[in-house]
Protein backbone atom coordinates (compact mmCIF):
# COMPACT_ATOMS: atom_id res chain seq x y z
CA UNK A 1 0.00 0.00 0.00
CA UNK A 2 1.11 3.36 -1.47
CA UNK A 3 1.54 6.01 1.48
CA UNK A 4 0.37 9.20 1.34
CA UNK A 5 2.74 12.55 1.50
CA UNK A 6 1.71 15.79 3.15
CA UNK A 7 3.41 19.37 2.47
CA UNK A 8 4.13 20.52 5.86
CA UNK A 9 4.52 24.32 6.25
CA UNK A 10 7.74 25.44 7.55
CA UNK A 11 8.80 29.28 8.79
CA UNK A 12 11.08 30.15 6.40
CA UNK A 13 8.29 29.65 3.57
CA UNK A 14 9.81 25.83 1.92
CA UNK A 15 7.18 23.45 1.86
CA UNK A 16 8.48 19.62 2.73
CA UNK A 17 6.93 16.20 2.01
CA UNK A 18 6.16 14.19 4.90
CA UNK A 19 4.68 10.87 5.28
CA UNK A 20 0.92 10.60 6.27
CA UNK A 21 -0.39 6.76 7.52
CA UNK A 22 -2.69 5.78 5.14
CA UNK A 23 -6.66 5.58 6.00
CA UNK A 24 -8.09 2.63 7.21
CA UNK A 25 -11.82 2.49 5.54
CA UNK A 26 -14.43 1.72 8.52
CA UNK A 27 -15.77 -2.42 7.25
CA UNK A 28 -18.31 -1.87 4.41
CA UNK A 29 -18.05 1.75 3.74
CA UNK A 30 -16.45 3.70 1.00
CA UNK A 31 -13.96 5.83 0.61
CA UNK A 32 -15.76 9.33 0.28
CA UNK A 33 -18.13 8.52 3.70
CA UNK A 34 -14.89 7.50 5.67
CA UNK A 35 -13.27 11.04 4.21
CA UNK A 36 -16.23 12.97 5.48
CA UNK A 37 -16.38 11.21 8.90
CA UNK A 38 -12.53 11.58 9.62
CA UNK A 39 -13.01 15.32 9.08
CA UNK A 40 -16.33 15.82 10.83
CA UNK A 41 -15.11 13.02 13.81
CA UNK A 42 -11.46 12.86 13.75
CA UNK A 43 -10.89 16.65 13.79
CA UNK A 44 -13.03 16.89 16.71
CA UNK A 45 -11.46 14.62 19.10
CA UNK A 46 -8.72 16.25 21.72
CA UNK A 47 -6.32 15.43 23.03
CA UNK A 48 -7.90 13.07 23.35
CA UNK A 49 -9.19 10.36 21.49
CA UNK A 50 -8.32 9.35 17.88
CA UNK A 51 -7.46 12.21 9.96
CA UNK A 52 -7.63 14.84 7.30
CA UNK A 53 -4.33 16.06 6.09
CA UNK A 54 -3.99 19.74 7.00
CA UNK A 55 -0.37 21.81 7.36
CA UNK A 56 1.69 21.54 10.65
CA UNK A 57 1.77 25.08 12.33
CA UNK A 58 5.17 25.58 13.37
CA UNK A 59 5.83 28.68 16.25
CA UNK A 60 8.08 31.41 14.86
CA UNK A 61 11.59 30.75 13.59
CA UNK A 62 14.14 30.57 16.50
CA UNK A 63 18.06 30.05 16.01
CA UNK A 64 19.72 27.14 14.32
CA UNK A 65 20.31 25.68 17.56
CA UNK A 66 17.10 25.54 19.13
CA UNK A 67 15.51 22.24 20.15
CA UNK A 68 12.83 20.85 17.75
CA UNK A 69 9.59 19.45 18.87
CA UNK A 70 6.96 17.69 16.43
CA UNK A 71 3.83 17.14 18.47
CA UNK A 72 0.83 15.35 17.04
CA UNK A 73 -2.65 15.77 18.58
CA UNK A 74 -6.03 14.86 17.65
CA UNK A 75 -7.64 18.88 18.59
CA UNK A 76 -9.10 20.67 16.14
CA UNK A 77 -6.73 23.23 14.37
CA UNK A 78 -8.10 26.56 15.77
CA UNK A 79 -9.59 25.05 18.79
CA UNK A 80 -8.99 25.95 22.25
CA UNK A 81 -6.50 23.41 22.47
CA UNK A 82 -4.29 24.46 19.55
CA UNK A 83 -4.31 27.60 20.39
CA UNK A 84 -2.93 27.68 23.65
CA UNK A 85 -0.57 24.73 22.39
CA UNK A 86 0.76 27.69 20.17
CA UNK A 87 0.99 30.01 23.02
CA UNK A 88 3.17 27.41 24.66
CA UNK A 89 5.39 27.26 21.63
CA UNK A 90 6.13 30.59 21.48
CA UNK A 91 7.17 30.91 25.16
CA UNK A 92 9.64 27.95 23.88
CA UNK A 93 11.17 29.78 21.27
CA UNK A 94 12.23 32.76 23.60
CA UNK A 95 13.85 30.13 26.41
CA UNK A 96 16.89 30.02 27.45
CA UNK A 97 19.75 28.40 26.01
CA UNK A 98 18.79 28.74 21.85
CA UNK A 99 14.85 27.44 23.19
CA UNK A 100 13.10 25.37 21.78
CA UNK A 101 11.18 25.12 18.08
CA UNK A 102 7.48 23.53 18.32
CA UNK A 103 5.89 22.12 15.14
CA UNK A 104 2.40 21.39 15.96
CA UNK A 105 0.65 18.50 13.92
CA UNK A 106 -3.47 19.00 14.67
CA UNK A 107 -6.47 17.35 13.50
CA UNK A 108 -4.53 14.22 13.56
CA UNK A 109 -2.64 14.22 10.89
CA UNK A 110 -0.27 12.14 12.11
CA UNK A 111 -2.87 9.16 12.56
CA UNK A 112 -4.66 7.80 15.64
CA UNK A 113 -3.49 8.05 18.88
CA UNK A 114 -1.66 4.33 18.78
CA UNK A 115 0.21 5.49 15.56
CA UNK A 116 1.43 8.70 17.34
CA UNK A 117 3.13 6.91 20.22
CA UNK A 118 4.61 4.48 17.30
CA UNK A 119 6.00 7.64 15.70
CA UNK A 120 7.06 9.18 19.24
CA UNK A 121 8.96 6.12 19.67
CA UNK A 122 10.62 5.70 16.10
CA UNK A 123 11.61 9.47 16.30
CA UNK A 124 9.53 10.97 14.01
CA UNK A 125 7.36 13.37 16.63
CA UNK A 126 8.90 13.92 19.67
CA UNK A 127 5.42 14.60 21.59
CA UNK A 128 1.70 14.01 21.71
CA UNK A 129 -1.39 15.54 23.62
CA UNK A 130 -2.95 12.02 24.08
CA UNK A 131 -5.90 10.87 26.06
CA UNK A 132 -5.84 7.96 28.30
CA UNK A 133 -6.50 5.93 25.11
CA UNK A 134 -2.93 6.80 23.80
CA UNK A 135 -1.72 6.99 27.14
CA UNK A 136 -2.19 3.18 27.73
CA UNK A 137 -0.18 2.51 24.46
CA UNK A 138 2.57 3.48 26.80
CA UNK A 139 2.09 2.44 30.65
CA UNK A 140 -1.71 0.64 30.99
CA UNK A 141 -1.90 2.19 34.73
CA UNK A 142 -2.67 5.84 33.94
CA UNK A 143 -5.90 5.02 32.10
CA UNK A 144 -6.56 3.84 35.29
CA UNK A 145 -9.31 6.66 36.54
CA UNK A 146 -10.93 6.57 33.36
CA UNK A 147 -11.59 3.04 34.03
CA UNK A 148 -13.49 3.10 37.08
CA UNK A 149 -17.17 3.64 36.00
CA UNK A 150 -18.68 5.69 38.32
CA UNK A 151 -16.24 6.11 40.82
CA UNK A 152 -16.12 9.89 40.84
CA UNK A 153 -18.65 11.95 42.08
CA UNK A 154 -17.57 15.21 41.17
CA UNK A 155 -14.47 16.91 39.36
CA UNK A 156 -13.18 17.62 42.73
CA UNK A 157 -12.79 14.58 43.63
CA UNK A 158 -10.99 13.89 39.87
CA UNK A 159 -8.73 16.38 41.11
CA UNK A 160 -7.72 15.79 44.00
CA UNK A 161 -7.08 11.62 43.04
CA UNK A 162 -5.06 13.15 40.03
CA UNK A 163 -2.82 15.44 42.50
CA UNK A 164 -2.09 11.95 44.76
CA UNK A 165 -1.71 9.74 41.63
CA UNK A 166 0.07 12.20 38.87
CA UNK A 167 3.68 11.47 40.59
CA UNK A 168 3.71 7.61 40.65
CA UNK A 169 2.23 8.02 36.87
CA UNK A 170 4.73 10.78 35.70
CA UNK A 171 7.52 8.04 37.01
CA UNK A 172 5.68 4.93 35.39
CA UNK A 173 5.79 6.89 32.40
CA UNK A 174 9.27 7.91 32.82
CA UNK A 175 10.41 4.70 33.07
CA UNK A 176 9.30 3.80 29.43
CA UNK A 177 10.74 6.81 27.66
CA UNK A 178 8.35 9.53 28.10
CA UNK A 179 7.78 12.86 30.18
CA UNK A 180 4.48 14.52 31.59
CA UNK A 181 4.35 18.37 30.54
CA UNK A 182 0.71 18.59 31.84
CA UNK A 183 -2.03 16.60 32.43
CA UNK A 184 -5.46 17.43 31.28
CA UNK A 185 -8.85 16.48 30.76
CA UNK A 186 -12.31 17.09 29.17
CA UNK A 187 -14.84 16.74 32.28
CA UNK A 188 -17.43 14.03 31.87
CA UNK A 189 -17.91 11.15 29.63
CA UNK A 190 -21.91 11.22 28.87
CA UNK A 191 -24.00 8.34 27.03
CA UNK A 192 -25.51 9.47 23.73
CA UNK A 193 -27.76 7.22 22.33
CA UNK A 194 -30.94 6.94 19.29
CA UNK A 195 -33.17 6.06 21.73
CA UNK A 196 -33.96 7.03 25.49
CA UNK A 197 -31.23 4.98 27.94
CA UNK A 198 -32.51 5.72 31.27
CA UNK A 199 -31.16 2.64 33.24
CA UNK A 200 -28.97 0.62 32.90
CA UNK A 201 -31.14 -2.18 31.86
CA UNK A 202 -31.69 0.22 28.39
CA UNK A 203 -28.28 0.83 27.68
CA UNK A 204 -27.76 -3.78 27.74
CA UNK A 205 -30.44 -3.52 25.10
CA UNK A 206 -28.18 -0.87 23.18
CA UNK A 207 -25.04 -1.37 20.86
CA UNK A 208 -22.12 0.23 22.55
CA UNK A 209 -19.46 1.94 20.78
CA UNK A 210 -16.02 1.10 22.51
CA UNK A 211 -12.54 2.06 20.97
CA UNK A 212 -11.30 -0.95 19.00
CA UNK A 213 -8.04 -0.58 20.76
CA UNK A 214 -9.24 -0.82 24.04
CA UNK A 215 -9.97 -4.11 25.16
CA UNK A 216 -10.28 -2.72 28.56
CA UNK A 217 -13.46 -0.85 28.10
CA UNK A 218 -14.65 -4.01 26.07
CA UNK A 219 -13.78 -6.20 29.42
CA UNK A 220 -15.96 -3.74 31.61
CA UNK A 221 -18.98 -3.13 29.88
CA UNK A 222 -19.67 -6.87 29.43
CA UNK A 223 -18.55 -7.96 32.73
CA UNK A 224 -21.95 -5.91 33.48
CA UNK A 225 -24.14 -7.24 30.79
CA UNK A 226 -23.10 -4.42 28.28
CA UNK A 227 -23.22 -4.98 24.48
CA UNK A 228 -19.73 -3.33 23.60
CA UNK A 229 -18.87 -2.98 19.40
CA UNK A 230 -15.32 -2.10 19.38
CA UNK A 231 -14.71 0.04 16.12
CA UNK A 232 -12.74 3.15 14.85
CA UNK A 233 -13.57 6.08 16.55
CA UNK A 234 -13.84 7.20 12.62
CA UNK A 235 -16.74 5.06 12.18
CA UNK A 236 -18.53 5.98 14.66
CA UNK A 237 -21.53 8.39 12.60
CA UNK A 238 -21.89 6.23 9.74
CA UNK A 239 -22.06 3.45 12.29
CA UNK A 240 -24.89 5.19 14.49
CA UNK A 241 -26.70 5.83 10.90
CA UNK A 242 -26.76 2.05 9.88
CA UNK A 243 -27.58 0.79 13.22
CA UNK A 244 -24.31 -0.64 13.69
CA UNK A 245 -24.40 0.82 16.94
CA UNK A 246 -27.01 2.54 19.12
CA UNK A 247 -24.97 4.51 22.15
CA UNK A 248 -21.67 6.33 22.50
CA UNK A 249 -20.16 7.68 25.60
CA UNK A 250 -18.59 10.86 24.81
CA UNK A 251 -17.58 14.29 26.58
CA UNK A 252 -20.27 16.80 25.35
CA UNK A 253 -17.99 18.53 23.91
CA UNK A 254 -16.62 16.16 20.90
CA UNK A 255 -19.69 14.86 20.35
CA UNK A 256 -20.95 18.72 19.80
CA UNK A 257 -18.09 19.42 17.27
CA UNK A 258 -18.37 15.86 15.40
CA UNK A 259 -22.77 16.25 15.21
CA UNK A 260 -23.13 12.79 16.95
CA UNK A 261 -25.99 14.15 18.51
CA UNK A 262 -27.66 14.80 15.25
CA UNK A 263 -27.80 10.50 14.72
CA UNK A 264 -27.94 9.89 18.58
CA UNK A 265 -30.38 12.89 19.68
CA UNK A 266 -30.35 11.76 23.54
CA UNK A 267 -27.92 12.41 26.23
CA UNK A 268 -28.23 10.66 29.82
CA UNK A 269 -27.56 13.33 32.50
CA UNK A 270 -24.86 11.01 34.31
CA UNK A 271 -21.54 11.76 34.99
CA UNK A 272 -19.78 8.32 34.01
CA UNK A 273 -15.99 9.30 34.08
CA UNK A 274 -13.31 11.66 33.20
CA UNK A 275 -12.28 11.87 29.72
CA UNK A 276 -8.19 12.06 31.25
CA UNK A 277 -5.16 12.82 29.32
CA UNK A 278 -1.85 13.88 29.17
CA UNK A 279 0.70 15.82 27.07
CA UNK A 280 4.12 14.06 26.72
CA UNK A 281 7.80 14.36 25.22
CA UNK A 282 9.86 11.48 24.43
CA UNK A 283 12.97 11.35 27.35
CA UNK A 284 15.39 11.76 24.56
CA UNK A 285 13.52 15.04 23.21
CA UNK A 286 13.48 16.35 26.35
CA UNK A 287 17.30 15.54 27.40
CA UNK A 288 17.86 17.41 24.64
CA UNK A 289 16.40 20.61 25.50
CA UNK A 290 19.07 22.71 26.82
CA UNK A 291 19.51 22.67 31.04
CA UNK A 292 19.43 26.46 31.25
CA UNK A 293 15.76 26.03 29.42
CA UNK A 294 13.72 23.58 31.58
CA UNK A 295 12.31 25.38 34.04
CA UNK A 296 11.05 27.69 31.37
CA UNK A 297 9.56 25.12 29.10
CA UNK A 298 7.47 23.28 32.10
CA UNK A 299 6.27 26.33 33.47
CA UNK A 300 4.94 27.35 29.66
CA UNK A 301 3.75 23.67 29.58
CA UNK A 302 2.24 23.62 33.12
CA UNK A 303 0.29 26.98 32.40
CA UNK A 304 -0.80 25.45 28.51
CA UNK A 305 -2.60 22.42 30.85
CA UNK A 306 -4.27 25.13 33.20
CA UNK A 307 -5.94 26.70 30.44
CA UNK A 308 -6.66 23.74 28.55
CA UNK A 309 -8.33 21.74 31.29
CA UNK A 310 -10.14 24.47 32.44
CA UNK A 311 -11.19 25.48 28.91
CA UNK A 312 -12.13 21.92 27.88
CA UNK A 313 -14.64 21.78 31.17
CA UNK A 314 -16.52 25.08 30.52
CA UNK A 315 -16.54 23.91 26.56
CA UNK A 316 -17.88 20.40 27.96
CA UNK A 317 -21.29 22.15 29.73
CA UNK A 318 -21.42 25.09 26.92
CA UNK A 319 -21.79 22.00 24.40
CA UNK A 320 -25.03 20.76 26.04
CA UNK A 321 -26.61 23.86 25.97
CA UNK A 322 -25.95 24.11 22.57
CA UNK A 323 -26.98 20.54 22.05
CA UNK A 324 -30.37 21.36 23.61
CA UNK A 325 -30.86 24.06 21.47
CA UNK A 326 -31.00 21.95 18.00
CA UNK A 327 -32.75 18.77 19.31
CA UNK A 328 -30.67 17.20 21.90
CA UNK A 329 -32.75 15.84 24.89
CA UNK A 330 -31.27 15.14 27.97
CA UNK A 331 -32.54 12.55 30.66
CA UNK A 332 -31.84 13.66 34.02
CA UNK A 333 -31.34 10.96 36.68
CA UNK A 334 -33.86 10.75 39.96
CA UNK A 335 -31.79 9.19 42.77
CA UNK A 336 -33.14 5.83 42.59
CA UNK A 337 -32.57 5.71 39.35
CA UNK A 338 -28.76 6.96 39.68
CA UNK A 339 -28.26 4.61 42.87
CA UNK A 340 -28.84 1.85 40.25
CA UNK A 341 -26.45 3.03 37.97
CA UNK A 342 -23.67 3.15 40.82
CA UNK A 343 -24.50 -0.47 41.57
CA UNK A 344 -23.85 -1.16 38.00
CA UNK A 345 -21.02 0.26 38.03
CA UNK A 346 -19.74 -1.30 40.93
CA UNK A 347 -20.41 -4.58 39.85
CA UNK A 348 -17.80 -3.87 37.39
CA UNK A 349 -15.33 -3.61 39.58
CA UNK A 350 -13.64 -7.09 40.28
CA UNK A 351 -13.38 -7.29 36.86
CA UNK A 352 -11.48 -4.22 36.24
CA UNK A 353 -9.22 -4.39 39.70
CA UNK A 354 -6.12 -6.28 38.78
CA UNK A 355 -7.41 -7.39 35.14
CA UNK A 356 -7.57 -3.65 33.76
CA UNK A 357 -6.60 -1.20 36.28
CA UNK A 358 -3.46 -2.03 38.07
CA UNK A 359 -4.54 -3.56 41.56
CA UNK A 360 -2.41 -0.82 43.47
CA UNK A 361 -3.71 1.94 41.83
CA UNK A 362 -7.34 0.49 42.07
CA UNK A 363 -6.66 -0.04 45.69
CA UNK A 364 -4.95 3.72 46.04
CA UNK A 365 -8.16 5.47 44.14
CA UNK A 366 -10.29 3.75 46.28
CA UNK A 367 -8.66 5.02 49.74
CA UNK A 368 -7.83 8.33 48.79
CA UNK A 369 -11.61 8.88 47.73
CA UNK A 370 -12.50 7.28 51.13
CA UNK A 371 -10.16 9.39 52.96
CA UNK A 372 -11.48 12.98 51.27
CA UNK A 373 -15.33 11.75 51.33
CA UNK A 374 -14.60 11.53 55.50
CA UNK A 375 -12.73 14.81 55.43
CA UNK A 376 -15.32 17.08 53.98
CA UNK A 377 -17.89 14.95 55.46
CA UNK A 378 -16.43 16.18 58.85
CA UNK A 379 -16.04 19.67 57.73
CA UNK A 380 -19.22 19.72 56.41
CA UNK A 381 -20.63 19.20 60.21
Amino acid sequence: MKRRRMAEWWSDGSFRAVPVLPRRLGSGQAAQTDGLARRSLLGALLALGLASALPARECASAGDSAVRVRLGTLAPKGSSYTKHLQAMGERWRQAPGGGVLLTIYPDGTMGGEGDMVRRMRLGQLQAGMLTAVGLAEIEPAVAGPQNLPLMFRSLDEVDYIGEKLQPMLERRLRDKGFVVLFWGDSGWVRFFSKQPVIRPDDLRKAKLFVWTRSAADVDTYRSVGFNPVPLEFVDILPSLQTGLIDAVPLPPSIALASQVDRAAPHMLDLAYAPLVGATVITTKAWDAVPEAARDAVRAAAREAGRFIKADGRRESVASVEAMRKRGLQVHALTPDIEAEWRRAGEAAYPTVRGKIVPEDIFDEVAKQLAMYRAARAGGAK
